[in-house]
């Protein structure tokens, strides 16, 4: 198994959560969220839980899924952690094992990479189908995005996405790596910039550790995600991460979503689905687009309904891929007349209406205002 993080904040509702799920019997649980939210450190902390050791005892598996792109391969890296016999295809001898085994966890950690290609997909949701028709068999998974396998029947009530931490809990989490010698207002400062995502908490903390706030605040506005891009896996280098995600089949087979995303990265105050329509996006499927970026957990809605996206992913966006003229115009077009409609209407009942949108846009009307100049 692997080790049990040793920093670990804000995931007390979701722990406790899967806790009285694995109490009820033999559940089958999905961990969701936008990469770099915790899922990992969130199971890595289940399956070392007293409770769960207590239960299934030495019948605990934590499976890494980076290394296999097919059922097969899947199955072989099951096989693997059971300690099977090296074979062809080690599918019915996994599902053998489980069924005549005592109680048992299995924890397949950052399932996405072998469900998500098209061409796997369906062996996969078989494989997984199967595994849950043994009834001594409790299944975990966690995966990028906001979207569950299906031919499974997941246990009610669902895990939602994970969000981002609390406040409390990510100034918790940068102190334990970053030290307590740092003021408040500096400790904040730097989670500003991360919108409480554990990751890049993480990142910008040992790099605070270094060199100090008032330095990292000073080489972010020049070198943004680049700065916490240097890791080479996707646990210890942001950009690779956010890269992963977009290089999901869900995306790639609606890459015009990509072109949404670009387009809300300049766009702090996010997009409602009126304006999505409204504004006469060169996009096919607008509202289609919109889905595809939050089932992959590339933005969210917020309390208002507005479609918005994560700080360091706006930045990495902004960045490396930014919005096209083509895609820019529109917005241009869109904010120009809700100002000449303020204007016509100033001091009349009609001008609540334009205020009220001009303040739900207030950040982004300066974006791409400034962006035009």
């Amino acid at each position: 198994l692997p080790a049990e993080p040793k920093i670990f904040y804000g995931r007390d509702s979701e722990l406790a959560d899967i806790l009285k799920l694995l109490r009820r019997g033999t559940p089958r649980i999905a961990i969701l969220s936008a990469g770099g939210m915790g899922k990992t450190s969130l199971a890595m902390t289940v399956v070392h839980h007293e409770e769960v050791t207590t239960k299934y005892h030495g019948n605990r598996f934590f499976v890494t899924c980076d290394a296999a792109s097919s059922k097969t391969e899947l199955a072989g890296l099951i096989g693997a952690h059971l300690g099977l016999k090296p074979g062809k295809d080690l599918t019915r001898a996994v599902l053998r094992h489980f069924s005549s085994s005592p109680p048992s966890l299995l924890i397949l950690d950052n399932l996405e990479t072998v469900w998500e290609p098209t061409k796997s997909r369906q062996e996969i949701e078989e494989f997984l189908s199967l595994l849950t028709d043994i009834n001594s068999l409790a299944l975990l998974i966690t995966m990028r995005g906001a979207e569950r396998p299906s031919k499974v029947q997941w246990t009610r009530p669902f895990l939602q996405p994970l969000p981002p931490l609390a406040q409390d809990a990510a100034r918790k989490m940068f102190i334990d790596i970053a030290d307590d010698k740092h003021s408040l207002e500096a400790v904040d400062q730097v989670l500003s910039l991360t919108d409480n995502m554990p990751l890049s908490i993480s990142l910008l903390a040992h790099l605070v550790d270094i060199e100090g706030c008032k330095e990292i605040l000073s080489r972010w506005e020049k070198e943004k995600t680049s700065l916490i891009s240097d890791g080479y896996d996707k646990r210890s280098n942001l950009q690779l991460s956010i890269s992963i995600s977009l290089s999901s089949p869900r995306i790639v087979s609606m890459l015009q979503s990509q072109g949404l995303l670009a387009l809300l990265a300049m766009l702090p105050d996010g997009l409602s689905d009126v304006e999505l329509k409204q504004t006469k996006f060169p996009i096919t499927d607008v509202l289609g687009c919109k889905a595809t970026l939050l089932r992959t957990a590339l933005a969210y809605t917020d309390g208002h309904k507005r479609l918005k996206v994560l700080i360091p992913i706006r930045e990495y966006m902004s960045k490396l891929l930014p919005p096209t003229d083509k895609m820019m115009q529109p917005m241009f077009k869109h904010f120009h007349a809700l100002l000449e409609s303020y204007s016509a209407t100033a001091g009349t009942r009609l001008g609540t209406g334009p205020i009220d949108r001009i303040t739900s846009n207030y950040t982004n009307i300066q974006n791409i205002l400034q962006s035009g100049l």
